[in-house]
């Protein structure tokens, strides 16, 4: 299991990252990227203590830990300037907040961050049909949420993808404990979303790419 998009509580979530991806390892989880919230406030702040905490893990752990960093309410027009920032802050994964339909995302956020080169569109709502082309253009990442409330748009977003060939990956968006994903559970998300059966492996399979672009093996 890969899960690429969590919260410690640097931002909104419930643990310190150590623990964080201990409860992972527990989990039987090969990989999980730690991408905290973050804007003009905190990104010089977060990313570096972050990308020290996956150091030190990964020299003891199992599951590898990648760097990483959501862009949360950043308005559009900053997007590619945040994106080259968090990169040269040290962030190995970059997650945009999209626009789903349980926040006042600003509008334009999708594309923004599909223009900058984020690896991950997390949760983008009622994405539109050529914004999920663009997405299978740039080699972005459409999130299917195991998160409550983002979760509500996942059929859209994986009919659109799929019809357009765009790439997708299943991530808790876990903000504690009671938010990671068992297998059996992911398996439940991805079928919930109209995937047809054994599309998990798929998913899986697709999540590794983005962690070997982000320079790690599993």
């Amino acid at each position: 299991m890969i899960d690429l998009h969590t919260h410690s509580f640097f931002s909104d979530g419930d643990l310190i990252p150590s623990e964080l991806v201990r409860r992972f390892e527990a989990l039987g989880y090969a990989a999980v990227a730690i991408t905290d919230h973050a804007d003009s406030s905190n990104l010089d702040h977060l990313i570096p203590r972050i990308v020290q905490v996956a150091h030190d893990l990964n020299q003891y752990q199992s599951v590898k830990v990648i760097p990483g960093v959501e862009l949360t309410h950043v308005p559009p027009k900053l997007m590619a300037t945040f994106v080259k920032k968090a990169r040269a802050l040290g962030a190995k994964l970059v997650v945009v907040h999209g626009e789903t339909i349980v926040e006042p995302v600003a509008p334009g956020t999708n594309r923004a961050g599909l223009e900058a080169g984020a690896d991950i569109l997390a949760h983008p709502g009622l994405i539109s049909p050529e914004e999920v082309q663009l997405v299978a253009k740039k080699g972005v990442f459409l999130e299917i949420s195991g998160r409550k409330g983002h979760s509500f748009s996942n059929g859209h977003v994986a009919a659109l993808a799929t019809r357009a060939g765009a790439k997708l990956v299943l991530d808790s968006d876990g903000h504690g404990p009671g938010d990671f994903m068992t297998e059996e559970f992911a398996r439940k998300v991805a079928e919930g979303a109209g995937l047809p059966p054994g599309s998990l492996e798929r998913l899986l399979s697709d999540a590794r790419v983005l962690v070997e672009r982000a320079g790690f093996t599993v």
